[in-house]
């Protein structure tokens, strides 16, 4: 069983390590202070139901139906299309430096609903939670620990996000700053549109 969990926790954690759209705009949230735990939270739900579904079999039924996929493929090149328009214009613009104690700029509603857009949007997502993650899982003595681990590993993973992020923002809090990681942002969703673009799944 231990065996199982250390094997979902280092599989899934080798994954989302990987710098994707909802990495970066988690982190962007927390450097923000804009509802970034709430944000968080739903990255965190959203992975554990994803690779629990995973393992019982939705990854078949994915598999069955490709045209889902292909849909979901051209929603997540708009939208990160358009994340990546949004933040070429802040780092054109440029934005007057952040206070610890400012108030949020966007709602609650906003931010959730961006965040599960980021998510389920983005087909990489469904690859690496339905299909590939879990057909590791399938090996394992014990899919039940597997995905205990995988669970484990995403929750880790957005928890430290969400809190380097906001402990790092009196330090990314400058303008220049903002330019920068704005700019990085919209480079890294550009370039993972245009991949869902060129090359597909």
């Amino acid at each position: 069983m231990l065996e199982s969990y250390l094997t979902g926790l280092i599989v899934c954690g080798g994954i989302i390590v990987a710098i994707g759209a909802q990495n970066a705009y988690l982190l962007s949230q927390a450097i923000r202070r804009e509802h970034h735990w709430w944000s968080a939270g739903l990255c965190m739900v959203a992975d554990v139901t994803l690779f629990t579904l995973g393992m019982f079999g939705i990854s078949a039924a994915l598999m069955a139906m490709p045209e889902a996929l292909e849909i979901l493929r051209w929603l997540g090149v708009a939208f990160l299309g358009w994340l990546a328009i949004q933040s070429f214009v802040r780092a054109g613009r440029g934005r007057a430096a952040l206070e610890a104690g400012e108030v949020t700029k966007r709602s609650l509603r906003a931010v959730v609903f961006t965040t599960l857009a980021v998510t389920l949007l983005n087909p990489q997502v469904y690859l690496d939670t339905l299909l590939l993650i879990p057909a590791v899982g399938a090996q394992q003595e014990d899919a039940t620990t597997f995905v205990a681990g995988a669970s484990s590993a995403s929750i880790l993973w957005f928890g430290l996000l969400a809190w380097g992020g906001s402990a790092l923002a009196p330090i990314l809090a400058r303008p220049m700053a903002w330019r920068i990681i704005d700019g990085v942002i919209g480079v890294m969703m550009a370039a993972i549109a245009l991949h869902l673009t060129v090359s597909g799944l």
